[in-house]
């Protein structure tokens, strides 16, 4: 009996003190955690909403990548330099491509030169119907009947001569030979005389339709020849645009100016476009912000342009300032956990993004917790 009454005043001595550590020790000191974690208040006095947030650029982080699959021949940028716009990043191997670029230049200049020869052609063909047209020249003209008149007198002299040994003949004096060759001689003479009789009647001679139509033809075939070529000609200009466009993607360069944070391949390695990760991760630190986990009981409070601070372990009592340039517009599930054991792991947040105030250079992706005077 006396054991059991001892017993039973044990478990009411714990008891009563079990009542005192939950409703006034404990009470007690979570008063005091919370008093030695709360901020401190530098707008005025005034409480700042309190949220956690992560630093990142302005940019945010870009993977950037090949836009067709290869094997990389190149990665011509390390860790922490700095791109500008456009510089070449990396290059896959593009001999290939190359050739491509060069033999469809080299049809163009091939198209080009026969081009320039059938368009030759069309302007020796006007000329040959200019000439049909206009006829022979005054000095041709001329020549020609310079040359028919010539023969006139040889004609004459071999009529004479061949009488003459016609009559001598006929009294014995000279043989028929000789006669023949005198007549012979004669009837050359006419042929040649009138071989440039005719030679000079197609030099005055005006041009004739059949002439004239054979030289439009001859010009028309010369320009469809010409068209035939600029239709071939855009044609291989085409194909260049293409492989060049081809080729092009196989240089790889920076979207816009920033910094290389990591290099994920190296030369040799292969890059295929659907890949998650790209060749380099680049970001513009040009100016850098922090993107908050706002709670979702905190969401009305918060408007742009409202001045708030951040604190980080790592940098003890140091604060970085900046101003809220952009507010969610829909609550989602959080972005990153603070590990603190008081922390609501299915509470819903809102997106708040604060750009630091210039000068002020935290690394990227260190974890902070945001001040945000709401002026209440």
């Amino acid at each position: 009996m006396k054991r059991t009454l001892i017993l039973t005043g044990i478990a009411v001595g714990l008891t009563l003190l079990s009542l005192v550590y939950f409703f006034w020790l404990r009470p007690a000191r979570e008063s005091q955690r919370v008093a030695a974690e709360e901020p401190a208040r530098p707008f005025g006095g005034k409480t700042p909403i309190v949220a956690p947030g992560v630093v990142e650029a302005v940019s945010e982080e870009v993977e950037v990548g090949a836009e067709i699959g290869g094997k990389l021949r190149a990665v011509l940028v390390e860790e922490g330099a700095a791109v500008s716009r456009g510089q070449t990043i990396a290059v896959l191997e593009n001999a290939d491509f190359e050739a491509r670029v060069a033999d469809a230049k080299t049809r163009i200049e091939t198209l080009r030169r026969q081009q320039e020869t059938a368009a030759a052609r069309v302007r020796q063909a006007t000329a040959d119907r200019d000439r049909v047209v206009n006829g022979a020249r005054v000095e041709e003209r001329r020549e020609a009947r310079a040359g028919y008149e010539t023969t006139l007198p040889n004609v004459a002299n071999a009529r004479r001569e061949l009488d003459r040994r016609e009559r001598l003949f006929a009294t014995g004096d000279v043989s028929r030979e000789e006669v023949e060759r005198a007549r012979t001689a004669y009837e050359n003479a006419q042929k040649q005389s009138e071989t440039s009789r005719a030679r000079f009647e197609v030099v005055d001679a005006g041009a004739r339709r059949d002439d004239l139509e054979k030289a439009d033809a001859a010009i028309r075939l010369a320009e469809a020849q010409v068209r035939e070529f600029d239709a071939l000609i855009r044609e291989a200009e085409a194909g260049v645009r293409t492989a060049e466009a081809a080729l092009a993607k196989t240089i790889v360069r920076a979207p816009f100016a920033g910094i290389v944070l990591r290099k994920r391949l190296k030369d040799g390695e292969s890059v295929s476009p659907e890949s998650p990760t790209g060749i380099v991760t680049i970001a513009d630190v040009s100016a850098l912000r922090v993107r908050v986990d706002l709670d979702e009981r905190d969401v009305a409070r918060v408007r742009e342009n409202q001045p708030a601070y951040f604190t980080a372990e790592a940098y003890g009592d140091r604060r970085f300032t900046g101003r809220v340039v952009r507010v969610g517009q829909i609550l989602g599930r959080k972005n990153f956990r603070t590990e603190k054991p008081t922390e609501k792991v299915d509470t819903k947040i809102l997106e708040v993004l604060v750009e630091l105030d210039a000068g002020q250079n935290p690394p990227l992706g260190l974890r902070v917790d945001s001040f945000i005077e709401t002026g209440e």
